[in-house]
Parts: structure tokens; sequence; C-alpha cells
């Protein structure tokens, strides 16, 4: 008799990342979107109305702490004066992948 195989299973947050300062018209979404390339994160960015950048992202929660990091540093020409997270619903759609949106 075979013992049973376990599996790991990897845990998978949604958090919604709101970013202010000077992050429109910098580079910023295309920074977002190189950042969760690498950290193969899903989801999105979008610059909204305000002069923000929102991002809503699913990954592993170290994942997300090192996003959070790049985000706080932001390109070069940026100035981020401060992010803002909250935690989603997993049963938030987000898709496969990393998408930067058009403007809300």
């Amino acid at each position: 008799m075979k013992p049973p195989r376990w599996t790991l299973t990897k845990i998978r947050m949604i958090q919604r990342y709101r970013v202010y300062g000077r992050v429109q018209g910098v580079g910023f979404r295309a920074f977002v979107w190189r950042a969760a390339q690498q950290l193969q994160i899903d989801g999105w960015a979008r610059n909204c109305n305000d002069g923000t950048v929102e991002v809503l992202a699913g990954a592993e929660p170290a994942a997300h702490d090192r996003f959070l990091a790049e985000l706080n540093e932001g390109p070069r020409w940026s100035e981020v004066t401060r992010v803002e997270v909250s935690q989603e619903s997993e049963n938030e759609p987000i898709g496969s992948g990393f998408h930067v949106r058009s403007d809300l």
C-alpha cells in the first residue's frame, strides 16, 4: 500500500492598491506591468481621474510584499507619496496575466 500523496496548495490573495503622488504621465503603469510580470502577479493597473493609479493584483502573500515595495519605489520620474492597500474578495474577477487598463 502506497502512502497518501500530499500536495502543497499555494495561497492566493487579491489586493487593491491605490498609489498617490506624481504617478501619472511618468510611465508608472508600465513600471507596474513589468514588476507584475517578474513577480508572476495577475491583475491590472489603470489611471484614475483623481491623479492616482489603481491596481488590482492576485498573487501569493510573499509576492504582494515585494510588489508593495516596488509600488512605493516607482519608476525614476515618479514621486510616490503613499500607497493604500485593501484586501479584496477572492471572488473578485481579475483574469490571467497582468494588463494595463484604459483610464477610469
